[in-house]
């Protein structure tokens, strides 16, 4: 006979439901942009860097393989957020510069994850906010991960 396991226990299947919905968010501001979830991620990446990178340092921070790499930067480029320029120190390196198109999609995706998390926790207390964060994070600790390093694959649909 099969246990009955109460609602509130499926805690995966709570988490599930908010990543979507807030990847929904996210996927609805890049689909405005014309970009994928995987283009995104680069935007950001990129976005985030003191030194503009090359690809082969998008490949080592996101595990992913050259081809898949080449391809979104290249359909990045093409689509006006990305330049390559020559690396004066080593001819071999193009390093990857964001133009202006790109600056305003990392705008708009900031403006996204503030907006979606701003709504997440709408109508929850200073203290039930850091409350969350605090379970959140331990939760996250429980299943051998952490909230500050996320682990990326290959995607295969890009």
């Amino acid at each position: 006979m099969l246990e009955v396991i109460p609602l509130h226990s499926y805690y995966g299947h709570y988490a599930k439901i908010l990543h979507w919905c807030t990847d929904q968010a996210m996927t609805n501001a890049l689909a405005q942009m014309e970009l994928t979830a995987a283009q995104g991620h680069i935007m950001g990446y990129l976005a985030h860097r003191d030194q503009a990178p090359c690809s082969r340092d998008v490949e080592e921070a996101f595990r992913l393989s050259h081809p898949t790499v080449s391809g979104l930067l290249s359909r990045l480029e093409k689509k006006g957020f990305i330049e390559f320029r020559p690396d004066p120190a080593d001819r071999r390196c193009k390093r990857i510069y964001i133009l202006p198109k790109g600056l305003e999609c990392t705008e708009t995706m900031h403006r996204t994850i503030r907006e979606t998390e701003e709504q997440m926790v709408r109508d929850f207390s200073e203290e039930e906010k850091l409350l969350f964060t605090q379970l959140m994070s331990r939760a996250i600790a429980n299943m051998g991960g952490s909230p500050c390093h996320r682990k990326h694959k290959e995607e295969t649909q890009i």
